[in-house]
């Protein structure tokens, strides 16, 4: 049989070809389109604020264009004219079908049904005969018909009656497709004849060449590069390779900050005549005499000394600019401010690299200490700052008003909890606040999300004790309460509690259910069907809206090293805030997992809960794990069956769990406390956690840590 390759001269072919492609393209890139955004500082609600800071159309316009960069312009635009690529195959191909030639079948041919019979077709044939036989019809002019063509039809007619009754012409038909047998096999590429006729032949092998040979590899090419050299953080690889070189296990916040300005990205911002511009402005400015802090720029004698070492260049520009936004210093010119805003997002994703880095090293003072950083770079305040510069219209002198003479900084919570007389007394007066600034600066403090813990402990789901290597649940019961707030109501202890559902709930247990109930079928924890996000951070000189993080990690002091890894919480099970801005006090569980130690004994860890956005806001307590020998915790489980325990007596060898309350502040108390030791005051247990488990970071940054853990009621 042969065959014959055409050019689809009548287009029948090349329509379906493109139609397929458009569709591989098009259909994705529309459902990334309309799809629901999962971003969620496009969810998250706003924390309600008429404050506008200076330069305010700065970082306006830097969110705005970074907006811009995230909208789906060039997507929408290939979209719509996939679309309409599509639209235009269809139509083509509802055009082309009708000259397109179609497969022989003889029942359409003679006009009958496959189901008729042979009679049925000797039958119909005699009748097409009396109307279509060329000894009975005559041309009819004005349907355009000729003796040829009529009897071109009836030998068409023939032949199908002879391939369904006459038994060679049925084989053939069977066996080829055709009563004649075998044809000729014609195969029309999907490619117009005019492209390749005329001489155009060359151009289109020159297409060709140009689209696999050229742009196919360098698109492919860009594409692989780019992957590789951007880590997951979203940095270059080079920046982290920098980071990683400017590690040390003592790393403090300046520190950080300098490592920070070796980042590749400043560079794309700071081309040409940007480079070294205004550096030697930047540098007067920020090394003047401060009000709050030695230096403007909040920077330390020895972060001074190393921006001197650096020589002029893109970085030391870079690291002077860092401190610049850091002190909130006014530099005068348009373009060196907008610089100086542009540096704290690109500094806050190596700060997330940075993070990671840490991570693998699992020292407790450089992760602290980008987590730290963080803070400042979101808040737009320095290392040695006062936690009080993140509420609005608060200025130098006013933090001076309110701290006074006081060796450590004063925070949020702090400054809120004391009176409003006394609030107002401090902060309102001339060369302070204004009353209409004090109730902007006050109504912010209420709305910030603080996350008061009220209970830790360990625990085994399904199980009495934790015994080695056991999967172990770390759970942190806490409400938010933003500073300030009034009326708090009191714990209900049954939100303290975490119970496991029935042991056949599988659902449940693997956290498929909205709704759990208890082996008695109570209903245990009802979830919203959504989680709840917590309102942006308030962070008005960071050109970025940023969604708050809280991160959750075990460390071991004595070694300073980290003993379970961070667990991240974007996203909360109850609502924080009514519709009308007011706090819930909704309970919340914040749960991570481990895997016990595989020797059994008692393990005394430091918990650190830190937010990313707000300084001040994080919890520093001692929790201790009780892990039993496997044979030792099956005996007691026993003798529980025979004896359950009284009524409200905590059983601290099977859960481990860590009670917060104004006598003990802390698991060691608590179970020094069940002993029938004497509860240490509070001064001296801090005292004593200082002397113990603080390292030498720990205590030199009094306001990056919260360690009162008080019961929040």
């Amino acid at each position: 049989m042969s065959s014959d390759y055409s050019y689809d001269e009548q287009g029948q072919f090349y329509p379906f070809f493109i139609f397929t492609l458009s569709t591989i393209i098009t259909l994705p890139l529309t459902y990334s389109l309309l799809a629901p955004t999962q971003d969620p500082e496009a969810l998250a609600p706003r924390i309600k604020s008429t404050f506008k800071p200076e330069h305010a159309d700065l970082v306006q316009a830097q969110r705005a264009a970074q907006k811009r960069k995230q909208r789906k312009i060039k997507r929408a635009i290939t979209v719509l004219l996939g679309w309409a690529t599509m639209a235009g195959m269809i139509y083509l191909i509802l055009t082309t079908q009708r000259t397109a030639a179609k497969l022989w079948n003889p029942y359409d041919i003679l006009g009958i049904s496959e189901s008729a019979t042979e009679k049925q077709i000797k039958t119909h044939y005699k009748r097409l005969g009396l109307k279509f036989h060329p000894d009975k019809i005559r041309p009819d002019p004005a349907k355009n018909e000729t003796a040829e063509s009529l009897n071109d039809k009836w030998v068409e007619l023939t032949k199908a009656y002879q391939a369904l009754t006459d038994e060679e012409v049925r084989n053939n038909y069977i066996q080829y497709g055709h009563p004649d047998g075998k044809q000729g096999f014609s195969v029309g590429i999907a490619l117009p004849k005019f492209i390749v006729s005329d001489g155009n032949g060359k151009y289109v092998v020159l297409v060709y060449a140009l689209l696999l040979g050229v742009l196919l590899p360098y698109y492919v090419g860009s594409w692989w590069y780019g992957t590789q050299r951007m880590t997951k953080e979203g940095v270059q690889v080079e920046s982290a390779n920098n980071l990683f070189r400017e590690y040390s296990d003592s790393m403090d916040q300046g520190d950080l900050i300098t490592a920070l300005s070796t980042g590749k990205e400043f560079r794309e911002n700071l081309k040409g005549d940007k480079a070294e511009s205004g550096l030697s402005k930047i540098e007067s400015r920020i090394l003047a005499d401060g009000e709050a802090t030695e230096f403007a720029g909040g920077l330390a004698v020895k972060d001074k000394e190393k921006l001197e070492d650096l020589e002029s260049g893109v970085r030391r520009k870079v690291l002077a600019l860092l401190w610049a936004y850091l002190g909130r210093v006014e530099l005068d010119d348009s373009a060196l401010n907008s610089a100086k805003y542009m540096v704290g997002p690109i500094a806050q994703s190596l700060c997330r690299s940075f993070t990671a880095i840490s991570l693998a090293y699992g020292n407790t003072t450089p992760l602290l200490s980008s987590y730290f950083t963080s803070q400042r770079l979101i808040q737009a305040v320095s290392p040695n700052a006062s936690p009080l510069f993140q509420l609005p219209h608060f200025t130098p002198a006013v933090v001076k008003a309110i701290e006074g003479d006081a060796k450590t900084h004063s925070t949020v919570q702090q400054f809120m909890d004391l009176p409003d007389t006394e609030r107002r007394s401090l902060a309102i007066g001339k060369g302070l606040l204004t009353e209409e600034q004090y109730q902007t600066a006050v109504n912010v403090a209420r709305q910030l999300p603080y996350f008061r813990v009220a209970k830790a402990f360990f625990k085994v789901t399904g199980e009495r004790f934790i015994i080695p290597s056991s999967l172990v649940t770390f759970v942190v019961k806490g409400r938010f309460i933003p500073p300030g707030s009034t009326d708090v109501p009191e714990v209900d202890e049954l939100d303290l509690e975490d119970i496991d559902p029935s042991e056949d709930d599988l659902d449940a247990m693997l956290g498929r259910k909205k709704v759990v109930k208890d082996a008695n079928g109570k209903i245990i924890r009802k979830e919203n069907p959504k989680p709840v996000s917590p309102p942006l951070a308030f962070a008005p000189y960071y050109p970025r809206d940023h969604s708050p993080k809280w991160h959750v990690f075990l460390s071991d002091s004595k070694q300073g090293k980290m003993a379970v890894p961070p667990f991240t919480f974007t996203t909360f099970d109850k609502p924080i805030f009514t519709d009308d801005g007011k706090p819930t006090y909704f309970m919340q569980t914040l749960k991570a997992q481990f895997a016990a130690p595989p020797q059994a004994g008692q393990y005394t860890f430091v918990m650190h809960l830190v937010c990313d956005s707000y300084i001040g806001f994080d919890t520093k307590m001692e929790v201790t794990l009780s892990v039993e020998e496997a044979s030792k915790a099956a005996q007691m489980a026993a003798e529980d069956e025979i004896s359950e325990p009284d009524e409200g007596k905590l059983n601290y060898s099977a859960n481990s769990r860590a009670i917060l309350t104004p006598e003990s502040d802390s698991i060691a108390g608590q179970m020094s406390a069940l002993k029938g030791g004497a509860t240490k005051p509070r001064k001296q247990q801090e005292e004593d956690s200082d002397d113990e488990s603080g390292t030498e970071e720990e205590e030199d940054d009094t306001s990056a840590t919260n360690t009162d853990t008080e019961d929040e009621s």
